[in-house]
């Protein structure tokens, strides 16, 4: 009875994969003002609160990232400026954290790609702000010694698509819509 029973939880892990938590990550983001460039941009990280990948044998086949929306830094800035800037992003122009804490991607597809750095297009619905889209990015994705690696190219969403608006007279004259990020993560 307990070889089946052990036989049963060894074909359950095979079947639906194996959990992967997050140890260490790195999510660098990009916003532009009207023109798209670096002398006209502002750039930083969000920390990722907690997350797992999904493995079947050595793929990866799911997973999901919560992001910890009131740790949003601007890192091209220093002292009063960033500070400034960091409040404009956390209060109701942008991201509303008081309100919206967290954000979260879950992985819901992944497939070959043609490039031969980001061999893999990892598709998934990001939620910000309570709404949800879908979002698909060119990612390397590495497993060894039990260890998955996630690292993405750096890849755009509309902003406007979560109702991330600046609220201003202005409306959003100054601000694109894209937003860039680029994405590490280590899940052991």
């Amino acid at each position: 009875m307990k070889k089946i029973f052990l036989l049963a939880v060894l074909a359950g892990g095979l079947a639906f994969g194996q959990s992967k938590k997050v140890v260490a990550s790195d999510v660098h983001w990009w916003g532009y003002k009207v023109a798209k460039s670096e002398a006209s941009s502002h750039d930083g990280t969000v920390k990722v609160k907690s997350g797992d990948m999904i493995m079947k044998g050595n793929q990866l086949v799911g997973g999901s990232f919560v992001l910890d929306m009131t740790s949003i830094s601007s890192t091209d800035l220093t002292g009063e400026y960033q500070q400034k800037l960091n409040g404009h992003l956390k209060n109701g122009d942008f991201f509303e954290v008081e309100k919206f804490p967290t954000a979260t991607f879950k992985i819901t597809g992944i497939k070959k790609n043609s490039d031969k750095i980001y061999s893999s297009l990892v598709t998934g619905n990001l939620t910000v702000k309570g709404k949800t889209n879908p979002i698909t990015f060119p990612a390397k994705i590495s497993y060894s010694k039990g260890v998955v690696s996630l690292v993405s190219n750096k890849f755009s969403f509309d902003r406007q698509k979560f109702d991330v608006a600046y609220k201003s007279t202005m409306q959003d004259v100054f601000v694109k819509d894209d937003i860039d990020m680029q994405v590490k993560v280590t899940a052991q």
